[in-house]
């Protein structure tokens, strides 16, 4: 049986300085063990425990935006037969990935049922914690593994014993998905030059100039009692610390999740980044800010420092570099880190 073993490494000073062991390791497997990959024995590491696919995956049921940037970006749209949760992200996913995007079959609006995902015949289904699995649908890796399909865990969702989320530090997290749904896709050598591609840019944000104290950066995802947000396993405290800020929430052990306002306002934030999607638009959260007792007199807010990108910029996945840059730029537009020079490969902002 081909076995792929994807580590659990945790950062350490530098670790964006060295060569992935995994992304070599992946490529040494897919070499010499092919035939058995085809043959779908191949044993993939994912949330800590080994499981088996098919690969190269053909039916493949892909749910949230993040998570089928990933397989665009490997170039694997077409061994993937249905997607879900595609509409609020499908023009920032066109924008990034033409018109593949349209020749996806998307067969359900948000989140699927069990029965909605089961109906497609799916080989593998690649969702999350609070992407898409669920105990309260019954839509789970067992529950999926007993109906005979090979389910995926997004590696940033992944659950520790306590219960919470977040694992890894999140640019791991997300070279371990690419790495593993480029072999489960038989695309190893795709998946080495997207994070070939994301090492280059995050080297070039990790050794631009930094601010003598970094800027404290809120995320904003939405509220109504609580704020949510997210902390230091989410994709955002690795997007923020990339740009040269501070996620003002580096002290959470969690991934995304809810606080109080008074949070918010003991952080008084240099800034808030807002993540685009239904159902509150940029407008409303503005508005929420602005009208709240205690929040509308934070420097943020009294200076009108908002960045608002979309939701599969901030949720893991490949355009996590995009965003990384994009606020980068807006830091320095705003005068809080030195001009770098660094370019963004795209302006994904929504106005």
């Amino acid at each position: 049986m081909t076995k792929i073993s994807i580590p659990a490494r945790l950062r350490s000073p530098g670790w964006w300085a060295r060569p992935l062991a995994v992304v070599a390791a992946v490529g040494a497997v897919a070499a010499c063990g092919s035939p058995q990959a085809a043959s779908g024995n191949l044993a993939v590491r994912n949330c800590g425990v080994e499981m088996k696919f098919p690969s190269p995956a053909q039916r493949m049921f892909v749910n949230d935006g993040n998570l089928i940037s990933m397989v665009l970006a490997l170039g694997a749209q077409e061994q993937t037969v249905a997607v879900s949760s595609l509409k609020r992200d499908a023009d920032t996913l066109r924008k990034h990935y033409g018109d593949a995007v349209d020749r996806l079959n998307s067969v359900a609006p948000d989140y699927p049922s069990r029965e909605t995902v089961l109906a497609q015949r799916p080989d593998v289904m690649v969702a999350g914690w609070n992407y898409g699995y669920s105990e309260a649908a019954n839509l789970t890796p067992d529950s999926l593994r007993a109906a005979g399909v090979a389910p995926y865990v997004l590696t940033e969702s992944c659950r520790r014993p306590d219960g919470e989320r977040g694992v890894v530090d999140a640019w791991t997290a997300l070279r371990t998905d690419l790495t593993a749904l480029g072999a489960i896709t038989g695309r190893t050598e795709k998946a080495t030059q997207v994070n070939s591609d994301l090492d280059k840019r995050l080297s070039a944000l990790l050794a631009a100039p930094q601010a003598a104290k970094r800027p404290t950066v809120f995320v904003f995802d939405s509220a109504s009692d609580t704020v949510m947000s997210s902390g230091k396993f989410g994709a955002p405290q690795a997007i923020l610390e990339a740009a040269g800020a501070r996620n003002a929430l580096d002290d959470v052990d969690d991934t995304w999740t809810a606080v109080s306002w008074e949070r918010v306002a003991a952080a008084d934030p240099d800034a808030i980044v807002f993540v685009d999607y239904p159902p509150q638009s940029y407008q409303q959260k503005v508005d929420l800010l602005r009208g709240k007792p205690g929040i509308q007199n934070l420097r943020a807010v009294t200076e009108g420092r908002f960045l608002n990108l979309p939701y599969a910029l901030w949720t893991s996945g490949p355009l996590n570099i995009d965003a990384a840059e994009q606020v980068r730029a807006q830091l320095e537009r705003w005068n809080m880190v030195p001009p770098s020079g660094i370019r963004p490969a795209s302006d994904d902002t929504v106005r």
